[in-house]
C-alpha cells in the first residue's frame, strides 16, 4: 500500500492543477511517479512539499511545480526521445519517462549519477539512461532529440544543445546572469537555422556548470 498516495494526489490538485498546469498527461505522470523514492531518507516527510530539497553536493531535487511546468512546455510526443541535463536524484527523468519513449539524462557528479540510476531502478523506470558527463555539451551520440530539458541555470543557451534539437522540438532552460535567479525559457527550433524563444516566469536553479555554462570560479 502506498502511504504517500494521498499526499501525491494533493500535490497534483493543489500545487499543479490549481496553479495552471493543464496537460492531463503531465498531471498523470506527476501522480504516478513516487517522489518519496527520490529524496533522502530524512526528507521523505517533505517529499510532496512544493519546494526543492537538498540531495547533496550542493544539488537539489526541483520543486514539483517547476518539474510539471517544464514537462508541459516540452510538449513531447509519447514516442519521442528526450534529453535531460542535470539528472539529480532522477525524479524529473522518471516523470519524463512517463511522457516519452526514451529519456537520456546527464549528470556531472558520479555519486549523484549512481544515485539517480539506483532511484530510477527502484521506481521501475526502464526507459531512462543516466550518463555521467558535461551536460552543457549534450549527448551528440544520441542526438537529435525531440525535446531537451535543462535542470540548472545557465548564463546563456548552450549552442551544443540547440544543435541537438530536432526541427519542431522544444528546449526548456533557465537562463540568467545570476547564478541563483533565472528566466525559464522555451526555445523552439522552427527550421535548421531558426529558433524562437518565449519566457515562462522566474525560477531559481543551481548553476549549470560546464564548457558551455558557468565555470566553477565564476
Amino acid at each position: 500500500m502506498d502511504q504517500f498516495a494521498s499526499a501525491r494526489a494533493e500535490m497534483v490538485e493543489l500545487q499543479l492543477r490549481a496553479r495552471g498546469i493543464r496537460d492531463e498527461r503531465v498531471l498523470a505522470a506527476m501522480y504516478s511517479v513516487p517522489r518519496h523514492l527520490f529524496v533522502p531518507q530524512d526528507q521523505k516527510s517533505r517529499a510532496y512539499w512544493d519546494r526543492p530539497l537538498s540531495i547533496g553536493h550542493g544539488q537539489t531535487i526541483s520543486q514539483p511545480y517547476v518539474v510539471a511546468l517544464t514537462c508541459e512546455l516540452l510538449e513531447s510526443a509519447e514516442n519521442g526521445k528526450i534529453l535531460e541535463v542535470g539528472a539529480g536524484s532522477g525524479y524529473a527523468a522518471a516523470v519524463l519517462a512517463q511522457l516519452a519513449d526514451q529519456v537520456v539524462t546527464l549528470e556531472r557528479f558520479p555519486d549523484i549519477a549512481r544515485l539517480a540510476r539506483e532511484n530510477l531502478e527502484k521506481a521501475g523506470c526502464s526507459n531512462v539512461e543516466v550518463l555521467c558527463t558535461d551536460g552543457t555539451l549534450g549527448c551528440p551520440a544520441k542526438a537529435p532529440f525531440d525535446a531537451i530539458a535543462v535542470a540548472a541555470g545557465a548564463p546563456m543557451v548552450p549552442d551544443s544543445l540547440k544543435t541537438q534539437l530536432k526541427v519542431g522540438g522544444s528546449l526548456v532552460i533557465p537562463v540568467g546572469q545570476s547564478r541563483r535567479l533565472q528566466d525559464l525559457l522555451r526555445v523552439r527550433r522552427i527550421s535548421e537555422a531558426a529558433f524562437e524563444t518565449d519566457t515562462h516566469g522566474t525560477v531559481s536553479y543551481v548553476p549549470l556548470v560546464g564548457a558551455e555554462g558557468w565555470t566553477v570560479w565564476d
